[in-house]
């Protein structure tokens, strides 16, 4: 393989500006310095020369130009998260696409449809795989239809975001009153539709899957925050303190094939590329239900990815690149 200059699309936590009206996780699906300098030591290991070119609206600049060579890379690993619009997240694969730049990971579609969960849950259970029941509100009267078809305990949270964006242990709600409170929460403080789902009761699990064709990873379980039930993922910067928490699934043989049989699915319905991560809970049955997938997941070194790396014996920076090797071989590069 011949020495590639790789570009880095991506955004930095503390890089938005002070605006009103934003909420207050705005940056939580942005990366620290860590994650930057992860991704650069990754590339160097393949031997690939790192190059930072900022986030979307630094690309839009070299769009604007028309000049693909103002780039100066041969590829881009992007990253980069956007802000507002459900298109977000396809900013940056757009405007490479533009200028003829061959880039990593899901493309433009892909992930515009992935982030709105209500499409991609459509997409997947298509497919035939098992969603979690679930409707799309926007007022009082969508929210207490939604809670009348069906039923309770029910979770609320924005439509199109990620990184557990806008979740609270309010977001779990038992009665109609608390469900449209919650729903007039997200749709003012995110400008955008509540998605309200069953609240199943058992485990949670993700499934990392990478590569072409693509293949699952081991299986992890996420904690759960005791008193309600909810990821401590989620919950984790609500207030800084540290949360009762357990693990409560048995991660069975058969379990797992399961598990990533359904990752995989939904990882091809949606047309995914070269790495995302798929979540999924437990019904008091037992039976696994998809709940979202992610095509731009974060490598951070805190990350799924950074713990599989952990799990596997393997250097960070090695695994990762591993993952970027197999993209690059997909571009022909």
């Amino acid at each position: 393989m011949s020495r590639l200059r790789v570009g880095l699309v991506f955004e930095l936590r503390g890089s938005l500006s002070p605006a009103p009206g934003r909420p207050r996780d705005a940056e939580a699906e942005y990366e620290p310095a860590e994650t930057i300098l992860l991704l650069e030591a990754a590339l160097r290991e393949l031997g690939h020369e790192p190059v930072r070119l900022g986030g979307p609206r630094a690309l839009l600049a070299c769009a604007g130009a028309g000049e693909r060579a103002r780039l100066g890379v041969d590829a881009v690993l992007n990253i980069a998260e956007g802000e507002g619009s459900r298109n977000r997240e396809a900013w940056a694969p757009v405007l490479l696409e533009m200028l003829g730049v061959p880039a990593l990971g899901s493309d433009a579609l892909t992930l515009s449809l992935s982030l709105d969960k209500l499409w991609a849950k459509e997409i997947v259970a298509a497919a035939g795989v098992p969603t979690v029941p679930h409707a799309s509100a926007e007022s009082g009267a969508e929210a207490e239809a939604a809670g009348a078809a069906l039923g309770f305990p029910l979770f609320v949270k924005p439509r199109w975001e990620g990184t557990a964006k806008g979740i609270r242990r309010s977001s779990r709600v038992a009665a109609p009153g608390a469900l449209v409170a919650e729903v007039e929460r997200v749709v003012a403080s995110y400008r955008q539709p509540a998605l309200v789902e069953t609240f199943l009761p058992g485990p949670e699990y993700t499934v990392c899957v990478v590569g072409t064709p693509p293949r699952a990873l081991p299986v992890l379980q996420r904690a759960l925050e005791r008193e309600s039930g909810i990821g401590v993922h989620a919950l984790a910067g609500e207030d800084g303190a540290a949360l009762p928490h357990h693990a409560p699934g048995e991660l069975t043989p058969a379990l797992e094939g399961e598990l990533a049989a359904h990752a995989l699915a939904a990882f091809r319905a949606l047309r995914c590329l070269d790495f995302a991560r798929v979540d999924f809970k437990l019904d008091g049955a037992g039976h696994p239900a998809f709940l979202e997938i992610n095509p731009l997941p974060t490598f951070a070194g805190d990350g799924s990815f950074a713990i599989l790396a952990e799990l596997l014996g393997v250097p960070y920076a090695t695994f990762l690149a591993g993952v970027i090797r197999e993209g690059l071989r997909r571009l022909g590069l």
